[in-house]
């Protein structure tokens, strides 16, 4: 499973069995940002909510992708193109085919980001959520980590490391990205998935 460098690899031990304990487990051990996860405001913001203070509903919703393989970044110019669609849905996931790259150290090189002019036209629509198939929503050499923090300070979360976005291009579908329900959680895991309209 591909990482963020240093946040420690995920590990899955078997430590029960039918055949000597009549019944199997495994000992899973992860960071809450771990796979495909989901960012809340105090990842970053200090004395802002966790995952657990958001209702349900904050995690389903109508939602479109956006094709950015094609560029380096994405401006306003791009998501304007689109603006009708990110009127009407709860989420917008970015498809730049990163996928193709998971499980290597391709998938830590250049990959479409937000421009910060952009992160901030986005946040001026009622979004729960972006999501990318890529590590991050910020560069990887962006520490001042500029997109995550005008996001979350609107209580946009983040999703990142999904994968099959290309299967849903210019469809209309239902996302769902519900994640562990963990007390005071800077992020989780999360089966993202798509009920997509016939």
């Amino acid at each position: 499973m591909t990482f963020y460098p240093g946040s420690g690899e995920p590990t899955f031990n078997k430590i029960r069995s039918i055949e000597t304990d009549g019944y199997n487990q495994i000992e899973l051990k992860i960071n809450t940002h771990t796979g495909t996860h989901i960012d809340a405001p105090v990842h970053i913001l200090p004395g802002t909510k966790s995952l657990d203070e958001f209702n349900l509903e904050k995690f389903i919703g109508p939602a479109c992708v956006i094709d950015c393989s094609k560029v380096n970044e994405i401006g306003v110019d791009l998501l304007k193109k689109y603006e009708s669609r990110i009127k009407n849905v709860d989420f917008i996931l970015f498809y730049a085919g990163m996928q193709e790259n998971w499980n290597s150290d391709q998938y830590f090189n250049e990959y479409p980001t937000l421009t910060e002019t952009a992160v901030r036209w986005l946040a001026n629509f009622d979004l729960k959520a972006l999501g990318f198939d890529y590590i991050s929503v910020d560069k990887m050499d962006d520490y001042s980590l500029i997109n995550h923090r005008i996001l979350l300070e609107n209580e946009i979360l983040i999703i990142e490391n999904i994968t099959n976005l290309d299967q849903l291009i210019s469809k209309n579908f239902e996302l769902n990205c519900i994640p562990l329900k963990i007390e005071n959680s800077d992020g989780a895991p999360v089966r993202v998935f798509a009920r997509v309209d016939n």
